[in-house]
């Protein structure tokens, strides 16, 4: 059976630790994360969710970066709504988290070029060079791409997380948020 964490400063700051050994550890399960964004439609607001790769945790800033090909749908969808959710879940420890956050994409810049410049000498790297956008048919005619023009790195500034703990002895739930960390109910 788990060990249970008793205090919420002891949870936050395992959550966080299972954050950031998620970028490290190939087979955690927070490592593929859901990030759920809104858009318009037709002049209707819809939802659009899709998994993503965590690639890097700041906790003193409390930040949370993926890797995207500038041209997907969602890089369009966060700029015009700059706000989403990161949902993940893990079955080795019975816990899920629901990070509200605040997002933002960059494709130049230091930051980016630096990025690009380790992720090419990766296998991952192709994922980034396609000459079609994502989601385009495959019978279209591929534009000619300069070296790293789909890399795109998102951050997601954490506002809130939300905490649920699945365990035999009982549920339990907590916020953590700009109001403080709080137990509620499950």
């Amino acid at each position: 059976m788990r060990e249970r964490l008793s205090t919420l400063p002891e949870i936050e700051d395992a959550l966080w630790h299972q954050l950031t050994r998620a970028t490290h550890d190939r087979h955690h399960e927070w490592r593929t994360t859901v990030l759920a964004t809104v858009y318009q439609q037709d002049g209707v607001p819809a939802a659009d969710a899709r998994n993503v790769v965590l690639r890097e945790v700041n906790v003193a800033e409390k930040r949370l970066v993926v890797y995207t090909d500038a041209r997907a749908a969602k890089a369009a969808q966060l700029r015009a709504h700059p706000h989403g959710s990161l949902v993940m879940w893990s079955s080795a420890l019975g816990w899920q988290l629901r990070c509200r956050v605040r997002l933002g994409i960059e494709d130049t810049g230091l930051s980016v070029s630096s990025r690009w410049e380790r992720l090419k000498l990766s296998p991952a790297a192709q994922d980034y060079l396609s000459p079609l956008p994502p989601g385009a048919p495959l019978e279209a005619t591929p534009a000619a791409l300069s070296e790293r023009a789909c890399f795109a790195m998102i951050t997601a500034q954490v506002e809130g997380i939300d905490w649920l703990e699945l365990h035999p002895e009982g549920h339990r739930r907590a916020v953590f948020d700009a109001g403080g960390a709080r137990w509620v109910q499950p």
